[in-house]
């Protein structure tokens, strides 16, 4: 009988200290799985594989869109390598504060494509003159521009043009008929100071 609870009380304490080291191992799962945080120049050089991710990138606010502040551009080591935040439906709107500041922003990375079907759409609405503004000029908001690596346009049509020869560029080196961008959309944003 003292050897049978002698076995069973090994056994318990076998059990107990196995279970113990799986929630360990569990909860170091769960802890890698969170994102890590990612500098501008780095995200935007691995866009094409972490469309639709979670991600986090912090970089310095170079800009803040005036119509509601809905928009924020993150730069990256230099203002070659900008990336563009929208506003999710928990934030609302960025803070003022974040201009010039580091900037910490947890969302999903999203790929826009402009094909010729975007540019007829875009030619239309200016037709029309239903185009959504952005920026103070004819040619548009110029941190748009710039994150989206585009050669300096005086109207939107030409901004259109450039575009046109880009895609036409692209597809003949790669095939590909289109341009891909890439931008956040934003669940999360602290400021840095």
């Amino acid at each position: 009988m003292k050897i049978l609870k002698t076995l069973l009380s090994i056994l318990i304490l076998f059990v107990v200290l196995i279970s113990c080291n799986q929630k360990k191992q569990s909860e170091s799962i769960e802890t890698n799985k969170l994102p890590e945080i990612m500098k501008v120049d780095s995200l935007l050089s691995n866009a094409e594989t972490l469309v639709g991710d979670t991600i986090v990138v912090d970089g310095v606010c170079s800009h803040i869109c005036s119509h509601g502040g809905k928009r924020i551009f993150l730069m990256g080591n230099d203002d070659t390598k900008t990336i563009r935040i929208e506003e999710g439906d928990k934030i609302g709107s960025f803070s003022r504060e974040a201009l010039h500041n580091t900037v910490e922003v947890k969302g999903i990375l999203v790929e826009q494509r402009i094909d010729e079907a975007y540019l007829a759409e875009w030619e239309a609405e200016l037709e029309a003159q239903t185009a959504e503004k952005h920026g103070d000029g004819e040619s548009g908001c110029v941190n748009e521009q710039k994150a989206q690596n585009e050669k300096p346009a005086n109207t939107e049509q030409e901004r259109i043009n450039n575009f046109r020869e880009r895609i036409a560029e692209r597809n003949e080196k790669e095939g590909k008929n289109y341009l891909s961008f890439y931008f956040i959309e934003a669940t999360e944003y602290k400021i840095k100071k």
